[in-house]
């Protein structure tokens, strides 16, 4: 039964990232069609995030309430309806209504299964369902694409998604059941032995010790993900002169390398543990960044494939190094924090994930457009520097706490 509901969670993972590149694969298309500006992508992007951001920091309250099976379930469902609803909207006014909902559901969804996994399953399985996750994120745009091509149009491709997630919402709600198994969760504080357990408040949770290194940490990687993922083409376009398609396919090559990279760090997360992965994943992103800071592009026209190859790993090392950072800072949760306050502290990392994501892009889009995308390298750099300290800070605090106990120990 376990593995039952394991297998459950692996789909439910493909269909949390199926939706998410939909948009930006989909809109050159719906804009001409709804007579949208192409500029009015970003509005529904930061609507849907900041749903997310709201849903992920109430998650716990949601989760006490419900358990972790029934807020997965509704939070699908409401993925479900907004897709439907999107490949039925006639004007742009209409998406950003149906955003709301789409981003309230996979906030609720993202922490909500994050946590579950993070307390009932090996460090393994985490990095196995992000990468199942971005398998989900690579075929969303096959999907639409496909669409298109028979001539179903973006709204065939948001209706096809739509029917997969309502088809992975029966099976949710037909496994509820399966959610009993593992007792030692969040859903275990609302039974009859903890009927004076309340969920934590947002003042509470940040004036637990050690919280705003991991918040930062945890703000600086989905930084450095979404950035790189945004601007790393314009940058070697514009600042390497690479043509825009080579750009595109290198871009490309830093998503394979967060999924290909969580895929092997499955295989030896268990044996390393989550602090060092992080670390080695922290090392990684910082040699694919002096790959980038090798100014190539002043080497003479015979060295025209060093100057393209060189990139294209820098790249790749940093999607590797990404890799492992985000499914390790999750699972070490518990073990740095309780299992008791793991689902408040995850779900308010998720909120901190999604700020990182709106802001950061955002703030590199003004200092390329009033200074130099030519500071993009820096830029990614200052950011891994910060969650470099901030997770070493966090690692000299769980020491200390450790040495703290055993000293309390002996002398008791």
């Amino acid at each position: 039964m376990v593995t039952l509901l394991l297998a459950i969670i692996y789909v439910a993972f493909i269909s949390l990232g199926l939706p998410d590149s939909l948009l930006g694969s989909a809109w050159p298309q719906m804009h001409l069609d709804l007579g949208a500006q192409l500029s009015m992508q970003g509005i529904i992007s930061m609507i849907i995030s900041c749903g997310t951001v709201i849903s992920s920091f109430f998650s716990e309250k949601l989760i006490y309430k419900l358990g972790t099976g029934k807020v997965t379930a509704i939070s699908t469902l409401m993925t479900a309806i907004a897709l439907f609803g999107f490949s039925v909207s006639g004007n742009f006014y209409m998406l950003c209504i149906i955003a709301i909902p789409y981003g309230l559901g996979a906030g609720a969804i993202d922490a909500a299964l994050n946590n579950y996994v993070a307390i009932n399953f090996a460090s393994k399985h985490m990095s196995w369902l992000h990468c199942f996750w971005g398998i989900g994120a690579a075929v969303g745009p096959y999907i639409m694409g496909a669409a298109m091509s028979l001539g179903k149009g973006w709204r065939g491709g948001y209706f096809s998604i739509s029917i997969i997630q309502i088809m992975l919402t029966v099976i949710l709600f037909a496994a509820l059941p399966l959610w009993k198994i593992n007792e030692d969760s969040g859903d275990s504080r609302r039974n009859e032995e903890n009927t004076n357990y309340k969920p934590k408040t947002i003042k509470e949770i940040l004036s637990i010790k050690g919280v705003f290194f991991v918040f930062t940490a945890f703000f600086c990687y989905s930084a450095i993900e979404q950035t790189t993922g945004l601007w790393a083409s314009s940058y070697l376009v514009i600042n390497r002169g690479l043509s825009s398609n080579t750009a595109a396919g290198f871009v490309g090559m830093f998503y394979i390398g967060i999924t290909a990279g969580r895929f092997i760090s499955g295989f030896i997360a268990d044996k390393l543990g989550d602090k060092k992965m992080i670390r080695i994943g922290i090392s990684g992103i910082l040699i694919g960044l002096v790959m980038l800071f090798i100014p190539v592009n002043y080497l003479s026209a015979g060295f025209k494939e060093i100057k393209m190859i060189i990139p294209l790993i820098g790249l790749c090392i940093i999607g590797l190094g990404c890799a492992p950072i985000y499914p390790s800072i999750i699972h070490a949760t518990p073990d740095n924090f309780g299992k008791e306050n793991s689902q408040a502290i995850i779900g308010v990392q998720m909120a901190f994930a999604y700020l990182g994501v709106i802001a950061m892009p955002a703030l590199f889009g003004v200092i390329s457009q009033y200074i130099t995308i030519a500071l993009f390298p820096l830029y990614i750099l200052t950011i891994t520097l910060i969650m470099l300290i901030m997770s070493e800070k966090m690692n000299r605090l769980m020491r200390n706490q450790k040495k703290d106990l055993e000293l309390t120990e002996k002398s008791n």
